[in-house]
C-alpha cells in the first residue's frame, strides 16, 4: 500500500499539474476570502472568524477533489499499466487504499496555507485573539472529513472511465448530486417529516453542523459509512477489470 502512495505523491508532484490545481485552489479561496466583496469575505464581516472559508471550501472541492482523484485509476487504464501494477505484490484493498489515502494527503497539504487565514484573523482581532479556536479547529476537521468522502467518489469515479476527464465530470455531478441535491429534492415536498428526512441523506446537513463547530457522532457515522461505501464500490469496479 505504501508503495502505491509514494507513487501517486511523486506522480502528482512530479508534474506542473499538481501545483496548478493546489495554486487554483488557494488563489481562488483567497481572493473570495479577502478581495471580492460578498458573503465570504472576511473584511466585510462584522466579526473576526473565517466562516466564509467553510462555506466556500465545499463549493471549490467540486473541482479540486475530481481534479486530484481523476487520474488514479483512469490514467493507469489508458496507459496500459493497469496489468503491470496487478503483478506487484498487493491485494485490491491496498491498491485502492493506496490511492486514496494519497489523495487525502494532496488535499491535506492544500488546505495547510488556509490556516494563514485563522492566524491573521486570529491578530485582525479586537482584543487580539478573541477568536473562537476551538471553532475553527472543529470546522477544520469537517473540511478534511468533507474532502475525504469527495475523494473516495472521485476514486470511485475514476475506475468508471478511461478518459480523465470523464471521470471528472462523473466526480463533479456525484459530488454536487450528494451534497445538495437532497436538499433541492426536498424543496418540492411540504411534510416537514420528509423534508427532514430527505435533508439528513445528503452531505450538506451533517456537514453544516460540523462547521459550526460541533462535531456528533452521528455525522461523524454519516461521513464514514459513505466513504467505506464508495471505497468498496472502486473495489469491486476494479475486481472486474
Amino acid at each position: 500500500m505504501f508503495f502505491i502512495l509514494r507513487k501517486e505523491l511523486s506522480s502528482f508532484f512530479s508534474t506542473a499539474a499538481g501545483y496548478v490545481v493546489i495554486g487554483i485552489f488557494l488563489i481562488a479561496t483567497g481572493l473570495f476570502l479577502w478581495v471580492v466583496p460578498g458573503d465570504y469575505n472576511v473584511l466585510d464581516n462584522a466579526y473576526a472568524n473565517v466562516d466564509g472559508l467553510f462555506l466556500l471550501s465545499p463549493w471549490m472541492f467540486l473541482f479540486l477533489c475530481p481534479a486530484v482523484s481523476m487520474r488514479m485509476l483512469a490514467e493507469e487504464r489508458q496507459n496500459a499499466t493497469w496489468e503491470l501494477l496487478l503483478t506487484k505484490p498487493l491485494t485490491l484493498w491496498q491498491l485502492v487504499l493506496g490511492k486514496y489515502f494519497a489523495g487525502c494527503i494532496l488535499v491535506a497539504f492544500a488546505l495547510l496555507p488556509t490556516w494563514l487565514y485563522y492566524i491573521s484573523v486570529f491578530y485582525l482581532a479586537e482584543p487580539v485573539g478573541n477568536v473562537d479556536s476551538g471553532a475553527f479547529a472543529a470546522s477544520f476537521a469537517g473540511l478534511l472529513l468533507l474532502a475525504a468522502l469527495y475523494l473516495s467518489v472521485g476514486i470511485f469515479a475514476s475506475s468508471l472511465s478511461r478518459s480523465q476527464i470523464v471521470s471528472f465530470v462523473i466526480a463533479l455531478c456525484l459530488c454536487f448530486v450528494l451534497y445538495y441535491g437532497f436538499d433541492i429534492l426536498a424543496s418540492f415536498f411540504s411534510d416537514g417529516a420528509r423534508i427532514y428526512t430527505l435533508r439528513t441523506l445528503g452531505i450538506y446537513e451533517h456537514y453544516k453542523s460540523i462547521s459550526r463547530g460541533v462535531l456528533d457522532s452521528r455525522d461523524l457515522a454519516y461521513f464514514l459509512l459513505l466513504i467505506f461505501i464508495f471505497l468498496s464500490l472502486t473495489r469491486y469496479r476494479i475486481a472486474k477489470y
